[in-house]
């Protein structure tokens, strides 16, 4: 049940958890410490002081309760359970607690209320909460309880603590005489030791989550029974009703109870966030995934599309070669050595595209440039017949031999020919020239440069050029120049556009002699 292991009642403590908690319990003390100076004063009597207090106990016990119900149906475990029921015991005892307290409803209280009933159930909500803990320690062991049992446990659960909180508010009216007399009047305590079993129990719970603490739940639990351990200690003994030590009692019990569900609330809270965080995140990846699976088939349709055009017009060519009378059969054969010419090299493209989008090892190999750029113009020869396009060559000789992926970098150069190629269509046939230049940089480079006649490209648009699904044709995927971008980079190469968006447009790619790459390099 691996979702179990991000719930919060059974997280494992970090290091921070652990820091912090430890800082709790250093500073639990510290407010007790600080009133014992002061706490026999006596204060005005506030007769709503009961029923507020305990509405706000009564909440957050409720709640706690809420929330260990909740993560007891997901973890099954007997021990939540045995906790939660702990904190639905205090919830329930203090509604009752508050009707019997003497003026806080009725001069006497209500429910039959006699002098030892309010203490008595004081005395019952305080041994509540250490009693559930330790049974929540002896029962971390136990086995989870059968999926199908969730919902009776749950319902048999409260039951049980609401027939049990009902028993003890009969013990503390009718059957009050049964028990020992807590207070001697309505203001002053008799008995000296009453706070000592809740003393104990809490010490004896203590020493059980210790000895069994396992997630961050049982270090707030520890920091919990030390407040009401000190709570029990120091306020239930002799403490004069309406004192600033009995208001203040009240008041660290409500805190005391209230870090369980703040730490609940906390944790949730981050178990969410955590998991929502997951939920934009794989969905973020999912997109790109979808996007890349989407850009890749685009690649292959635009890298495809140049071949294949070429060979059905050829094919055509070719045909029609044939049916004249009589037929033109060595410009026919030479048609259709194009045919087969495109149809390498439309298995070239999809080759490095493999090698471009999986991971399969790169061939790199020494080539001269010009060799590239002369395949490249003749892959584009039907292109810049159909267009009617002029082109100027001007190679460099005794170029250096550059390191790379040689049909990649073919691939490339046929793009921005064929880029150039389109882009002057929107000129005069006259002025459809297509400059191809290569030269030496320095010691260290080798230059090809690929420049149209065209209308240009808006220099706004420079800086952009080469991402993915941008584009200046209205028909275009905005792939190629991205593609060309990708394969560049991996070369450790440059490649740059310059245009003043009225007079063409001139694409740069620089190769480094020494790319810095070994041969057979594997794919990112």
């Amino acid at each position: 049940m691996e979702e179990q292991l991000i719930l919060p009642a059974i997280l494992t403590p970090d290091r921070n958890q652990k820091r912090v908690a430890l800082i709790a319990a250093l500073l639990v003390p510290l407010p007790f410490i600080a009133i014992i100076p002061f706490g026999q004063i006596e204060l005005p009597r506030v007769d709503s002081y009961i029923p507020v207090v305990d509405t706000v106990m009564l909440l957050t016990d409720s709640l706690a309760a809420t929330l260990l119900f909740a993560q007891f149906s997901l973890v099954r475990s007997p021990s939540l359970l045995a906790l939660a029921s702990g904190f639905l015991l205090t919830a329930f005892l203090v509604v009752p607690h508050a009707l019997t307290f003497p003026g806080a409803f009725a001069p006497g209280g209500l429910l039959g209320a006699g002098l030892q009933t309010t203490p008595w159930l004081n005395e019952f909500w305080f041994l509540g909460l250490p009693s559930a803990v330790i049974a929540y320690a002896l029962l971390k062991p136990a086995r989870p309880i059968p999926l199908g049992a969730v919902p009776f446990a749950m319902f048999a659960t409260v039951v049980a603590v609401f027939v049990a909180t009902c028993a003890l508010v009969w013990l503390a009216t009718d059957g009050v005489g049964l028990l020992p007399a807590i207070m001697s009047d309505p203001i002053r305590p008799r008995l000296s030791w009453h706070f000592l079993p809740i003393v104990a129990l809490s010490a004896v719970a203590m020493a059980l989550l210790w000895w069994r603490r396992y997630s961050s739940l049982d270090l707030w639990l520890l920091v919990v029974l030390e407040a009401w351990m000190l709570n029990a200690l120091m306020f239930n003994k002799l403490v004069v009703r309406f004192s600033l030590f009995w208001y203040m009692g009240r008041v660290f019990s409500a805190l005391a109870a209230s870090i369980v569900l703040l730490f609940l609330l906390y944790e949730t809270t981050m178990v969410y966030w955590r998991l929502a965080l997951s939920h934009v995140m794989l969905e973020r990846e999912r997109n790109n995934k979808l996007m890349s699976l989407e850009a890749a088939a685009a690649s292959i349709s635009h890298e495809l599309k140049q071949p294949l055009t070429a060979i059905t017009v050829n094919s055509a060519a070719a045909l029609k070669l044939l049916e004249l009378a009589p037929p033109d059969l060595e410009e026919a054969r030479a048609a259709l050595r194009d045919v087969g010419s495109d149809g390498r090299r439309a298995g070239q493209v999809l080759d490095n595209l493999r090698v471009l989008y999986g991971n399969i090892a790169r061939k790199y190999e020494r080539f001269n440039i010009n060799d590239a750029a002369l395949k490249a113009l003749a892959a584009l020869r039907t292109d810049l017949k159909n267009h009617a396009v002029t082109a100027d060559v001007e190679l460099a000789s005794e170029l250096p031999l550059v390191t790379g992926h040689a049909g990649q970098l073919q691939e490339v150069i046929t793009n921005l020919l064929h880029n150039a190629v389109e882009a002057m269509d929107a000129v005069k046939v006259d002025h459809r020239v297509l400059k191809v230049r290569t030269r030496l940089d320095g010691a260290k480079a080798v230059v090809v440069e690929v420049e149209d006649s065209g209308p240009g490209i808006d220099p706004k648009r420079l800086d952009n050029i080469f991402d993915a699904f941008v584009t200046t044709k209205p028909q275009g995927t905005g792939l190629g120049l991205a593609i060309c971008r990708m394969i560049v980079e991996r070369h450790g190469a440059q490649l740059s556009a310059r245009s003043d968006g009225k007079e063409g447009a001139l694409f740069r790619l620089r190769l480094p002699i020494e790319s810095g790459r070994r041969d057979n390099a594997p794919a990112n």
